[in-house]
């Protein structure tokens, strides 16, 4: 890891939704599969396959790509600067700090927007990643995909100075 070239961050460009389409469908497949069956991660990559409704949804989003050597190796979606809408890194570089890199600097915009709290719903492989970030579970969900369920947890972490739990 330590030979790995420093990752960037760049605001995504609208030929970007390819790869950060198939980033999301392989960290989907590939880190989910203690937390999710084949059913489930089958249903959730599949909401990856409309490329022109992700592009869509990602444009109305302040939208940052982490890149690395110059490709795309993750990217967050900030949405209404209140909620992390999307949050996915390659499986070959998770646990190397792109998803913190990624989430920092939307926490960093969001606050300067005026936010002063930051919402997610988070899955439940990604739960542990914002809990240990500060966000503090709030409520569980149940989401319909392509007629399957998923659970994730509504997660909320305060932007003030001093932290706290935000109701």
């Amino acid at each position: 890891m330590s030979n790995a070239p420093a990752a960037a961050l760049r605001p995504m460009l609208p030929g970007d939704v390819p790869v950060l389409a198939a980033i999301a469908v392989a960290a989907i497949t590939e880190l989910t599969g203690e937390d999710y069956d084949e059913n489930q991660q089958e249903a959730w990559a599949a909401s990856f396959d409309d490329e022109a409704a992700l592009a869509e949804r990602l444009a109305g989003r302040l939208t940052l790509v982490a890149t690395r050597g110059g490709g795309a190796v993750g990217f967050i979606a900030l949405a209404d600067n209140r909620e992390i809408d999307l949050l996915y890194v390659h499986p070959e570089v998770a646990g190397q700090g792109i998803g913190a890199l990624l989430c920092d600097a939307a926490e960093k915009l969001a606050k300067a927007r005026g936010s002063k709290s930051l919402a997610v719903d988070a899955s439940d492989t990604a739960l542990g990643f914002f809990q240990k970030r500060g966000y503090v579970p709030q409520h569980r969900n149940t989401v319909p995909r392509g007629g399957v369920w998923l659970g994730n947890t509504t997660m909320e972490k305060s932007l003030e100075e001093g932290g706290g739990t935000v109701h």
